[in-house]
Formats: C-alpha cells, structure tokens, sequence
C-alpha cells in the first residue's frame, strides 16, 4: 500500500516549518519577517462577551502523595473533576494568544493513544506554563494501545492548568467509535471489574469537551471543521413572537454554511452526535471534511458530517474575520482514498489557500496507526501548530521515537487494577 513502510520505526527528530502561500518548506521565519498572516500583528484577546475571563484556577483535587493512581482515585477525583471543569466551558472557546515575547500556543492534531508520542511532543514544545498554552484538537483515543493513559494524562493538565489546556472533541470520543475501535475494550481490560464503570465515567467526560476554539481572534480549530446553517421559522402557536428550529434537509441543495452563533448554541451534551434531526452542528463539527469541489454537500463516504469547498473556506474567514482554518480529522490512511488533496506523509497539509487564508489539516500521530503490526503502518511524521506572540504560525514535524519505553515506571500514568 502506498505510503506504508515495513522496516523499524525512524529516530525521534523534529522540523520546523514556516507556512507562506508559495513554499509550505522554507525555514522559520525571523522577527523582521512579514508574518503568516501579511499584517504587523494581530491584536490578542482574553475576553468577549460569551466568553469572560474566568477567576485564577484552584486545583479541585490533590494529587495521591505516594503516586500510585488508585482505580477510586482516577474515578472520583481525576475524571469527576476535569469533567467539571469541561461541562462549564462554552462550545467555542475563545484563548488569548499572548502578548508577552516568549508567548507560545501550541495546536495538536489527532494522537490515538500514541502516549509515548505525546509524551514526546509535550517535552519537545514544552510542558504548559503561563506562557504557553496548549489546545489539543481531539481524537486521543482508539487505535493505539494506550488510549486510557493518553486521555487521563491530558485532563490531569487540564485540572492542573485549566486556562492553559484546552482539550476539544473528536469524532472518536463518541459512544460509537470508541466501541468499534478499540478503546472500550482497552479501558475493560485494564479495569477489569470496574471496566464498564470507567468507560461510563470517559464517556460522560467526553460529553463535555467543547467542540472548538478561536485563538487570538483569528484562528479557528476544529476537529473535523466547518458546519451547517440550522434554519428556523415561525412557530404557529407563538404567532410570529417566537421561532423553532427546522434542519435543513441533508440532501437539499440549499445547504449554507453555520455561524459561531450557531456553534454556540448547539447541544453538545450527546454520546453520539446525531446526523440527521435537530442536533446537526455538533456532528458536523467533529465529521466533515475539506473537498476542492466548490460549496457544500453531504459527506456520503462517512454516512455523517458535509463536505465543504475553497469557497465555503474563504466565506467563513471573511465572515468571521479570520485568517486561518486549524482541522484534524484525517490521517495518511484517510488522505490516501481522496482525490485531489495532499498526502499527509508529513503530519499535515494545506488544502485550501484562499483571498481570506488558509486551511490547514493538522495530525500528530506519526507512524501509525501504532497499534497495528509493523507492515501496517504508515511512515508518516507527526506535526504540530505553534503560535508565537503575533501569531507567525510555525509547523514543527516530528518522527516516531526509535524504540518505546521499556520500563514502565517511566510512564507518568500507571493504571492500578488492585
């Protein structure tokens, strides 16, 4: 299959790419460059009106002083509170670049339990502090042997420093994928007796990740990207005082693309986001894809989810005052069944550059899918986003690590089945 690779994993390496609209692989640029996006800077924003700055955090639990993560201790204190802290956060949420010189914010696409990876890319970016924030562009779980592990370390960040880590869904962290795809099986053998009861908790966790974010004003991430209108007309009991929602019909022709206002009031509350009914934004968020065929259609390859054209890029950066679309979502084994896209041998691609900006699918999960034999894998590199002060976008490819961790112990996250 093309783009597999049979031999051992490569050394762990990184690069560092600076995104222009002519050559996706010219060196970083320097503080004298123009930025990525052709202004002097772009102005950061902590707050608005939807989303006001919240108090300085106090950590809700307190960390197990002999370091053994008890299975109560993951229960009721870790996941309780992180799922908590998620439930309360708006769908789209809205993160400050930062002002300061060493001010960073760190994107991550799809990981899949890669948990050594992830490790990896903490260390190699830089663990979050006050100046560097981290917005993880979901899909932590299924496919990798470690999807327990990767998820709790990322919301023990997430309780730690809860406006330094913000953490969105992904398709996978639905009821549905994460019983086809592995991870439902992982977390009942690791459980064992207390396995449907930890799954139940994730699960519950899951509902309340927010479905995206805007970093400084003009960046949108996503996981799987762009969404429908959702109609409303007139009730007739209310006459005229009052509307209802009515969903546009998945096969019409007059599908229109959503609005953050939209994205706001959607019901994420789900296990399965819906696709077809009233409830059609959140599944459109966490499914669709990038097409270069102009406007929308229904994303008849997945069964859920639209398919979204340059032209539909370009409305919603111009509407929304933004310069760049951050999406996941699609991994070299997806890229390789699309026509007409970019292969994602090195852990990202540009698909649409338009008037407005561009549109980025962004994956860090290199080599995988790592739980599948060796001749299965692709020898894709992994990538992630980093945001300086003015938001010069810097992409910085990484490789798989050469061999994984022998000694467990080095694991930050030990899973007690006693």
């Amino acid at each position: 299959m093309s783009g597999k690779d049979s031999g051992s994993p490569t050394t762990d390496s990184t690069t560092t790419t600076a995104v222009t609209a002519d050559d996706n692989r010219k060196p970083p640029p320097s503080s004298s460059d123009e930025d990525f996006f052709s202004s002097a800077s772009v102005a950061s924003s902590s707050s608005s009106d939807e989303n006001p700055p919240l108090p300085p955090p106090k950590i809700p639990i307190s960390w197990p002083s002999d370091g053994i993560l008890s299975r109560d201790w993951v229960f009721d204190s870790l996941i309780l509170s992180a799922s908590k802290i998620l439930h309360k956060e708006p769908n789209c949420v809205r993160i400050d670049s930062g002002s300061g010189a060493d001010s960073r914010v760190v994107v991550v696409g799809d990981v899949h339990g890669q948990l050594h990876d992830v490790i990896f890319l903490l260390r190699d970016a830089g663990f979050p502090a006050d100046d560097r924030v981290f917005v993880f562009n979901g899909d932590y779980v299924d496919r990798g042997a470690w999807g327990l592990e990767t998820f709790l370390l990322l919301l023990a960040w997430k309780v730690s420093m809860p406006h330094r880590v913000y953490l969105l869904r992904g398709n996978h962290e639905s009821k549905y994928c994460t019983s086809v795809y592995g991870f439902e099986k992982e977390v009942l053998t690791k459980y064992g007796d207390k396995g449907k009861h930890a799954y139940r908790k994730c699960l519950g966790c899951f509902e309340g990740l927010p479905l995206a974010s805007i970093i400084g004003e003009h960046v949108y991430t996503a996981h799987g990207g762009l969404f429908r209108s959702v109609a409303t007309t007139p009730s007739k009991r209310s006459k005229g005082k009052k509307t209802r929602k009515i969903i546009i019909n998945p096969e019409a022709s007059s599908l229109s693309l959503g609005s953050l206002e939209e994205l706001s009031k959607a019901r994420r509350s789900v296990l399965d986001p819906p696709w077809e009914g009233l409830n059609l934004i959140p599944g459109d968020v966490l499914w669709s894809d990038p097409s270069m065929s102009p406007g929308l259609s229904p994303n008849k390859e997945r069964g859920i989810g639209l398919l979204w054209g340059p032209d539909c890029t370009e409305e919603f950066l111009k509407k929304f005052n933004l310069k760049l679309i951050i999406r996941s979502h699609e991994g070299p084994d997806a890229r390789e069944k699309r026509s007409g896209l970019g292969g994602m041998d090195e852990g990202y691609t540009i698909d649409h550059v338009v008037e407005s900006g561009k549109l980025i699918t962004l994956f860090s999960a290199p080599d995988y899918p790592q739980f599948q034999a060796t001749e299965e894998r692709y020898k894709n590199k992994g990538s992630l986003t980093l945001f300086c002060n003015h938001l010069i976008l810097i992409l910085q490819c990484f490789t798989v690590l050469k061999q994984l961790l022998q000694d467990q112990r080095q694991i930050p996250f030990m899973i007690m089945r006693m």
